[in-house]
């Protein structure tokens, strides 16, 4: 049967799908309210009915009742198959290599996929002082894959990040091995442009599908390096109708995160 795609959606849906076609049946997925869960939550009732979502406060294996609002909102629990403290989260199951993947944002990025979420200008005098790492440093640092999603600018895609909250590949491929790091790092970078992998060989990011409607020349643009075009670079798949359906009609009716 060929599949039916959605004419009307928005760039903030055709994230959340490009996010969700990325997980897998059976992963242990460490998510934050937002885009995150969103995507979790429709694996999890399309092609990952096996799923495990595991919020940030420690609950591991949820299957919320409705759409939590925040990783201490009560619905989180809903089905899950256990809970746990903060500590024990990131201590004994991310950092022991548990986790599968891991969600991140970034105010800045560059080619490696090294992350800034700390300020932007000088640290000691920043321009602006973000709200920092979280956990976002341990994701980076211990999930076997992590992926980040964030707006595709040119200020955020830069040539040097102004602080390194959360390691990628540092320098290229190897690095990570070379300083004991256990994760696996970036495995995809999923913008409203499109989506960025990592060459294996060199770290080093490249465009690997612009979304319905973009240009490449419009991600080259917003990239402050010059951004290497895989040789099979294609147009993102868009969103089907049924992917829309459940995220507009069962995930968030309300348009709480699919809105903003």
């Amino acid at each position: 049967m060929s599949k039916k795609y959605a004419k009307d959606y928005t760039l903030r849906e055709m994230m959340i799908v490009a996010a969700a076609r990325e997980l897998k049946n059976g992963d242990k997925v460490l998510v934050g309210i937002g885009i995150p869960q969103l995507a979790a939550i429709l694996a999890q009732r399309t092609h990952a009915p096996n799923l495990n979502i595991i919020y940030e406060s420690g609950i591991f294996g949820s299957r919320p009742a409705r759409l939590p609002l925040s990783i201490g909102d009560p619905t989180i629990v809903s089905g899950s198959a256990g809970v746990f403290s903060f500590f024990e989260t990131f201590a004994y199951l991310l950092q022991r290599g548990y986790i599968d993947v891991g969600f991140i944002g970034a105010a800045q990025i560059d080619k490696y996929g090294n992350i800034n979420t700390t300020v932007i200008g000088d640290y000691s005098k920043p321009k602006v002082r973000l709200p920092g790492s979280g956990g976002a440093c341990a994701i980076s640092s211990f999930a076997k894959k992590v992926i980040v999603i964030t707006p595709h600018e040119k200020r955020r895609f830069v040539e040097k990040l102004d602080f390194l909250t959360s390691p990628g590949f540092l320098e290229g491929a190897g690095s990570r091995e070379k300083i004991g790091l256990h994760g696996g790092g970036p495995s995809v970078v999923i913008s409203t442009l499109g989506i960025l992998r990592f060459d294996p060989k060199t770290g080093e990011m490249y465009l690997d599908s612009y979304h319905p409607g973009v240009a490449i020349d419009q991600v080259k643009e917003a990239t402050s390096w010059d951004l290497k075009i895989s040789p099979n670079v294609k147009e993102t798949e868009p969103p089907t109708e049924e992917e829309i359906r459940i995220l507009r009609e069962e995930i968030d009716p309300m348009g709480i995160f699919l809105k903003k």
